[in-house]
């Protein structure tokens, strides 16, 4: 503090305020702003020993006011960080115009500061100030040339670092699109490679599936285990048949016979017509069951059962049932469901030609997962659906699928008596020349006059016209299919080992008939067989006998 109080040149340090200033030369400000407090403070100092001699202040006095002048001065120094602090926040043509102004300004200032330099309000050489301020202006333009040089080199610099980067970058930019593109071209390959494995996958499946058809399904019934075992009824059957043939009736009046048409009967006029004649002849309560054929199995149950008790309250008898085809089955379904309220009205059930278990023709035409399901089932649809006003699952409740679903859930009581009959189609050359009458149809322009009285029965059997198609041909062909396919006998649409019902007596006949010759007469027929009618008699008859042991073993019991 004994150089700053007699006025001695010290060490330049800079302050923090001309750190900040970018524009002005640091060293000419430090310089200038030193000398100046420096020639200040001395005058100060020099009256201020003056006035403590005269007046005989010792030193603490002195030392106030060195204090006061020195908190002045930094306090000085701090409004000048503050403004040039804002000053170096501006843009750069801001920091080029205050630097010019502020050389101007200290300039101003350096002329006007009292002291060694000058002693009046001009400076004795204007010179020298010209001299001190152009040096710092000279000082500045170096600064901002050197600036903007600098500037200048840092964005050619730049701008060669970007080249050089964008120069490096293209080729990695080229290898990721490429990289892309053979990634996406593999994994579209994959996935293409994947699909048409899959694709093949199902084609494979769907053709093992069409061509392996109903070979596991034929004859599941007697490969279940558990289920009660069959008794051979044929030899029974043959001498009842004979005994018929030669004029021996033994079917009892106390109970209601009750015929059940199977699938397509509403449009076959002459289903079950001779048989129900026969059985009007012989004075026998005989009686066609009057439900919609092509209804779904459990509907046709629920009608059955209706039935069954309407002609039950209304005779009091109770009720022999024969049904043909899938009126087999709906009487089966009728029994399993309903056993608790026809337990006492029914006497027995026939099945003849009935496809119990299944049939492999439904389920080959509807089977899904094979070649063509939809399509077939769509033709299916319109045939049933569309042409007859059917209802679909008809045929679908004779599927080997839905078969199985039904028997597991409903089992058929063991109380029934039972009798199934199935036969097998001939698949000879000669039958398919074969016709079927299956209905009559009326001359509508032949009007005979009657004159009040009934017409007899042959002059209005010569007004109709026998319907004649070639069915039994239809059945042989169909016949030879399965017989070909799955190696099985069928009358044409019902497999021998289907039609057999677990726990009935079964009758197995040598003679060859087809599925629709028991409902439908034939075209040709043979006078030393039998016909329809007293196959269908020899049926109930055996029934009848089954019925009666069934009651006497229930009796011992």
């Amino acid at each position: 503090m004994g150089d700053f109080y007699t006025g001695k040149v010290v060490s330049i340090i800079p302050s923090r305020s001309q750190v900040g200033l970018v524009s002005v030369n640091r060293f000419l400000l430090e310089r200038l702003s030193y000398e100046t407090n420096h020639v200040f403070c001395s005058d100060v100092m020099k009256n201020m020993q003056l006035l403590a001699e005269s007046l005989a202040f010792d030193d603490i006095f002195i030392r106030l006011v060195t204090l006061t002048s020195y908190l002045s001065r930094r306090f000085i120094n701090f409004i000048e960080d503050l403004v040039f602090r804002d000053v170096g926040r501006g843009s750069q043509d801001s920091e080029i115009s205050f630097s010019g102004n502020h050389g101007r300004y200290l300039c101003s200032i350096y002329q006007s500061v009292p002291g060694n330099c000058w002693t009046s309000s001009k400076p004795p050489d204007a010179r020298a100030s010209l001299l001190v301020c152009d040096g710092i202006n000279t000082d500045l333009k170096e600064n901002l040339s050197v600036n903007k040089s600098s500037k200048i080199g840092e964005a050619k610099y730049s701008f060669w670092a970007r080249s050089i980067f964008r120069g490096f970058m293209l080729p990695l930019f080229g290898f990721r699109i490429a990289w892309m593109l053979g990634f996406g071209c593999f994994r579209f390959t994959c996935i293409y490679v994947r699909n048409t494995h899959i694709w093949m996958q199902r084609l494979i499946s769907r053709v093992l599936r069409t061509l392996h058809g109903s070979s596991g399904d034929i004859g599941w019934l007697q490969q279940t285990p558990g289920v009660p075992p069959v008794e051979d009824g044929t030899n029974r059957f043959t001498e009842i048949l004979h005994h018929i043939r030669n004029g021996e009736h033994t079917l009892p009046n106390s109970l209601v016979y009750l015929l059940i048409p199977g699938l397509f009967s509403n449009h076959s006029p002459l289903y079950f017509v001779s048989t129900r004649r026969f059985f009007s002849k012989m004075g026998l309560a005989c009686h066609i069951a009057k439900i919609h054929s092509e209804a779904s199995v459990e509907q046709n149950a629920w009608e059955l059962k209706q039935y069954i008790e309407e002609l039950y309250w209304g005779s009091g008898k109770r009720i022999l049932m024969l049904g043909h085809s899938k009126g087999g089955v709906d009487a089966t379904a009728a029994l399993s469901i309903y056993w608790s309220d026809l337990k006492d009205k029914v006497a027995g059930l026939a099945l003849v030609q009935s496809p119990y278990g299944g049939t492999p023709i439904a389920s080959d035409i509807l089977r899904e997962g094979q070649i063509a399901d939809k399509e077939a089932r769509r033709i299916m649809e319109l045939l049933v659906c569309k042409l007859i006003k059917g209802d679909i699952r008809a045929l679908e409740d004779l599927t080997y699928e839905k078969r199985k679903e039904f028997i597991t859930k409903h089992k058929l009581p063991e109380q029934v008596p039972l009798v199934s009959f199935h036969t097998e189609a001939s698949i000879a050359p000669g039958v398919l020349a074969t016709m079927s009458h299956i209905a009559h149809a009326e001359l509508p322009w032949l009007h005979l006059p009657s004159f009040g009285q009934e017409l007899p029965e042959s002059v209005q059997a010569g007004r109709k016209v026998p319907v004649i198609i070639p069915l039994a041909a239809a059945m042989a062909v169909t016949a030879l299919h399965l017989r070909l396919r799955y190696g099985e006998k069928s009358d044409g649409l019902v497999t021998c080992r289907d039609a057999e019902v677990p726990g009935s007596v079964v009758v197995r006949p040598d003679r060859k008939l087809d599925h629709a010759w028991m409902v439908y007469s034939s075209w040709k027929k043979a006078p030393n067989e039998p016909d329809a009618s007293e196959m269908c008699e020899a049926l109930l008859t055996l029934l009848v006998e089954i019925g009666k042991v069934k009651q006497e073993q229930e009796g011992m019991t």
